[in-house]
């Protein structure tokens, strides 16, 4: 008998001993850098002389690993491998299947700080943001675990005097597995993990920005037990082997986070049935967002200052979840954007190895040249209050922002910026803020802070995003507790960490006997 999920608890740095701990991780990990990992398929590893170079964003100097990379002849080897591995690990018991991933998760959680370190150098997190992305990381796997052994027994449906009837779930297929880089480890493992489970087999192409940590996370599977051919690791192009997985006759389903561009493409590809598919492809789609905090007259407004800074300036911005947006009562605008501005001056922006920096780099040069291109839009738009300049001459560093006075069609309040900045406008009462919160095509998440009774149970009825949080910030859904996806274009809102999300990933079966 497994013990029940519990949420694997943050690491406390203020704790000499733990912060002793992660300076020593990142010591070990630097030494592991700038070294060659392997494709996996079919249980083999395989180099190739094309490389995927991963790079520090905060020296750009540094290369973190060199990742072989797949071309179309190597996707097609690794798709006929999970095909053929399919057919013996759909039959594995849902404990034996949980099991893998239950020592998994005991492996990664040993080496907590060694998977943070890599989050560190590979994509910039400092070591609050590293310490929960590996945390979160870890619950995917122990509440999938036990999710997949609890949905093995099937569903309870009736039955009749002489009639027996059962309701169970059996897997779908090969699944082709597209996370992202913001959140490096934690969705690449639950995407990764939830799918392999539930009894399908993967191909894991992870983002470009972060194969070395997909390549560590594989490795530890690999340890765990896994048999060859479940989870082959192509890392590659999005046009050459993206393209060619997601148009493959033999996949069943995609699992995606990323852009809205490419969710909505891959969507519209899916849907075509090529020549050889006998069934229709499940697609999951996460694909951002453009989130608001709404600040309520009521509201606490130490609260407020708190949940719009760390909702726009956590992990620099780079989360679909992150707070863009501040919708402001008019009542207490002024006071709420003063003391914003405070704050977000006076946060320390660094190198993410260091223990004091509260925000590291952006991910590449393109984020930082999207992100400044958007500092000449606010100008334009907006009033420049805090931020608006970056340096990229090291490394991809953007000072936290603030606009204030925008319009709600503005594009600034309309379009995913994906970088550290918030962009105020004010609202003459409480329904005029949620209809401008409600205005985007977005509906990921959203926050409201008010102590009006009246207003919370609004909001929860009229606020239409998948994830609504109040009296604290819009990010920093935990696994198990707040499920996440969202609405409208923010995807298919599959509700990741939740008690429905592996069922996506399976068939619903209906055996009726007469006896």
């Amino acid at each position: 008998m497994y013990t029940p999920f519990k949420h694997e608890p943050f690491t406390d740095f203020t704790v000499e001993e733990n912060k002793k701990a992660f300076e020593a991780a990142l010591e070990q990990v630097k030494g592991d850098l700038n070294k060659d990992h392997d494709l996996l398929v079919n249980g083999e590893h395989v180099q190739t002389e094309d490389k995927i170079i991963s790079i520090n964003p905060a020296n750009k100097e540094e290369v973190v690993g060199r990742v072989s990379k797949a071309n179309q002849e190597i996707a097609e080897e690794a798709m006929q491998a999970a095909v053929t591995s399919f057919e013996d690990w759909r039959k594995w018991s849902p404990e034996a299947r949980a099991g893998v991933f239950f020592r998994a998760a005991a492996k990664i959680r040993r080496r907590k700080h060694e998977f943070s370190a890599y989050l560190v150098y590979e994509v910039g997190k400092p070591w609050k943001e590293a310490d929960a992305d590996t945390a979160e990381a870890i619950d995917f796997l122990e509440y999938y675990a036990r999710q997949m052994i609890e949905l093995g027994e099937g569903k309870h449906v009736e039955s009749r005097e002489g009639e027996q009837n059962r309701y169970i779930y059996q897997p779908t297929g090969v699944a082709v597995v597209i996370p992202p880089w913001n959140l490096a480890f934690a969705i690449m493992a639950g995407t990764t993990v939830a799918p392999l489970v539930t009894g399908n087999t993967v191909l894991l192409k992870p983002a470009s920005n972060s194969p070395v940590i997909a390549s560590k996370f594989v490795e530890v599977l690999e340890e765990s037990g896994l048999p060859k051919g479940v989870l082959n690791f192509v890392p590659g192009s999005g046009r050459e082997v993206g393209d060619y997985l997601v148009d493959h006759p033999k996949t069943a389903l995609i699992s995606f986070t990323g852009s809205r561009e490419v969710g909505t493409r891959i969507i519209e590809r899916a849907s075509k049935v090529q020549p050889g598919q006998n069934h229709l492809k499940q697609v999951i789609a996460e694909m951002g967002g453009k989130d608001t905090v709404v600040v309520d007259s009521s509201a606490d407004l130490d609260t407020a200052v708190d949940a719009i800074v760390v909702s726009a300036f956590g992990f620099s911005g780079q989360k679909c979840s992150s707070g863009s947006r501040a919708v402001v009562h008019e009542d207490v605008y002024d006071e709420v954007l003063e003391r914003v501005a405070k704050v977000t001056s006076e946060l320390s922006v660094g190198n993410a190895s260091e223990s004091n920096v509260y925000m590291g780099p952006v991910v590449d040069q393109a984020a930082y040249e999207k992100i400044m291109g958007y500092m000449e839009v606010g100008k334009e738009e907006g009033r420049l209050v805090v931020g608006g300049t970056g340096d990229d001459s090291k490394g991809y560093f953007i000072q936290p922002t603030v606009f204030a006075d925008l319009d709600p069609k503005s594009r600034m309040q309309q379009e995913e910026i994906f970088g550290p900045v918030v962009c105020f406008t004010k609202a003459k009462d409480f329904d005029e803020a949620i209809e401008i919160a409600n205005n985007t095509e977005y509906g990921l998440t959203g926050a409201v802070i008010t102590e009006d009774r009246q207003h919370i149970e609004r909001a929860a009825r009229d606020f239409h995003v998948g994830n609504l949080y109040f009296n604290r910030n819009c990010t920093g859904a935990i696994v198990g507790y707040q499920p996440f996806g969202g609405f409208k274009m923010s995807g298919t809102d599959s509700k990741a960490g939740g008690p429905d999300y592996l069922a996506l990933h399976m068939q619903a079966k209906t055996i009726s006997e007469m006896l």
